[in-house]
């Protein structure tokens, strides 16, 4: 079951930047690739727990703040010799709006 909700226009979100969705249970970070794609992960690290929203995008990957960790936007898996993943949701934008996937 899909539950699609707007979280604003592709052109707030910085490239190579975030922007933060608050759920009633944690914080998806959604992210602008300097290519204008977008993914949505949950924004905690699965190594510490830290903000992958104060990271840094390079390509289709984001490098942990705490202790760089790189995570893949795409699978929310880390990479390299680090083993973990995070959540990682559908995204979409379309007419210039960016929506995801919460169910």
């Amino acid at each position: 079951m899909s539950n699609w909700i707007e979280v604003g226009r592709l052109a707030e979100i910085p490239q190579q930047g975030s922007r933060i969705v608050k759920t009633d249970d944690f914080d998806i970070a959604v992210f602008r690739t300097v290519n204008d794609e977008v993914f949505a992960i949950k924004d905690a690290c699965p190594h510490k727990q830290g903000q992958l929203s104060q990271g840094i995008v390079h390509g289709n990957k984001v490098t942990c703040p705490l202790h760089n960790w790189t995570i893949s936007l795409e699978s929310g898996e880390a990479l390299g010799p680090d083993e973990g993943c995070t959540n990682v949701f559908p995204a979409k934008v379309e007419s210039g709006l960016v929506a995801i996937d919460l169910g």
